[in-house]
């Protein structure tokens, strides 16, 4: 299989900017997208409102070119943001500065800072407190207030006929009650969907370092686990060495019950040897061992004759309905999993244990069940976590984390649940894709 020599992108990598990992800022930019067009639509109501219906003389032509321009810059960058996977915060900067200038240059067409409206400023300015790091924040606080105070000095003066000043001030009133009505609600129904995608972004990095972290983890596991298997290596080749001359002993010989024994010693050790060379070949120290080409169900079928060996137990009943057969390249990593996975289950239940393996789709299934006790409450949310076991000895929980993070390295996933009749089902899926081996079809 392709297994760990798959691309991917490490936890260490997706955190970092401009990875993809961080879509936070492309959410907010189309929020602020959304947002424009909804000022769009309330300038065309307003001037319809205020000009002819109100009779109010506005600079139509002015501010319609405004609302056009408004537009054109709605429809780019909605175009420009759809083939990005990330927005800078540079980005949305600029697009608050270019809402500012359209609702500066609508006031002041309108009555400057005597406008209602005007109170919109203060949108924009939290907006940019949310979105924003305080420096761009207080720019925008800046270019606000810059504008409201040329507006108060310089603008175009509203034309009301046949309106006396009582009138004019329930106008006044009553434009002050809209933008107040307009800005609350626009307030909360924006801030609280940035807030929203904000702690959606918290919540991936914290996953994302939570996957740093367990790698790390895992690669002084693997060290460690290497400079053992190689310590472990000569010793082994001495007992076997040993166990051979001991084999053609005349009083060794003769003795069928020793010679039984030594057999038993010498089926251990190879055993041993083989796990020492599985340790090595996953850490990626191969001990002269090319990787051998097999299909699905000839790799199923030998990792469950070699458990059912090494266990000596005829309780693991075994199905393979994975149709059509595939070759890929034999992967120790992956029998490793599978082989926790069953160990795991015949340690809670040793009277049954079934693997089953189907596919889906473009996916492998192996699905291992048992009749034991099932996961504890709590265990199933906190599975593949390392020391998250009701074993109650040191290390527990560790085989699983190795399988849930070994999976992942595959681009496949893990999921634990309890029977409803009683027992657990673990469930197993690889896409084919990475086990495939390339140019290769299906065994027939």
């Amino acid at each position: 299989m392709s297994g760990t020599g798959a691309a991917r992108v490490s936890a260490a990598d997706a955190l970092r900017p401009g990875s993809g990992a961080d879509d936070s800022g492309k959410k907010n930019m189309l929020l602020l997208i959304q947002l424009r067009w909804i000022a769009v639509a309330g300038q065309v109501v307003t001037i319809l409102v205020v000009g002819p219906g109100f009779g109010v003389a506005l600079p139509l032509p002015e501010m319609g070119i405004v609302v056009l321009a408004q537009i054109a810059l709605s429809l780019v960058s909605l175009r420009w943001v759809r083939r990005r996977e990330r927005v800078a915060p540079e980005t949305l900067l600029l697009v608050l500065v270019l809402d500012v200038a359209a609702l500066t240059a609508q006031l002041y067409m309108s009555g400057g800072g005597a406008n209602p409206f005007a109170a919109l400023y203060l949108l924009q300015v939290a907006l940019a407190a949310v979105l924003l790091d305080a420096r761009s924040a207080w720019l925008i606080v800046a270019m606000t207030t810059a504008c409201y105070i040329g507006l108060t000095l310089k603008y175009e003066p509203l034309q009301v006929p046949g309106r006396n000043d009582s009138e004019l001030f329930r106008l006044h009133t009553l434009g002050l009650l809209t933008c107040f009505v307009l800005m609350a609600g626009l307030l909360v129904a924006f801030l609280t969907r940035i807030a929203g995608n904000l702690r959606e972004r918290d919540a991936r990095i914290a996953a994302l370092r939570q996957n740093a972290v367990e790698e790390d983890h895992i690669v002084r596991m693997g060290l460690l686990a290497s400079g053992a298997a190689h310590e472990l290596g000569t010793p082994l080749a001495s007992l076997s060495v040993t166990l051979g001359d001991w084999q053609h002993m005349p009083e060794f010989a003769n003795d069928p019950d020793r010679a039984q024994e030594i057999a038993e010693m010498q089926a251990e050790v190879k055993r041993c040897k083989s796990i020492v060379t599985g340790i090595l070949v996953s850490a990626g120290d191969i001990r002269g061992e090319a990787p051998s080409v097999t299909s699905v169900s000839a790799f199923l079928d030998t990792l469950v004759t070699a458990w059912i060996e090494a266990r000596g137990t005829n309780s693991l009943h075994y199905r393979n309905d994975f149709a059509p057969d595939l070759s890929i390249v034999s992967d120790e990593a992956l029998k490793q999993v599978v082989t926790n996975v069953l160990d795991n289950a015949y340690e809670a239940s040793p009277n049954y244990v079934e693997l089953r393996a189907e596919r889906d789709h473009e996916d492998l299934l192996i699905i291992v069940t048992d009749r034991g006790p099932g996961f504890a409450p709590g265990m199933i949310a906190e599975f593949g976590r390392p020391y998250h076991s009701t074993k109650g000895r040191p290390g527990g929980g560790l085989g699983l984390f190795l399988v849930v993070n070994v999976l992942r390295k595959f681009g496949g996933e893990a999921r634990a649940e309890n029977r409803p009749s009683g027992g657990a089902r673990v469930t197993i899926r690889l896409p084919l894709g990475v086990l495939a081996l390339e140019g290769q079809g299906h065994v027939h």
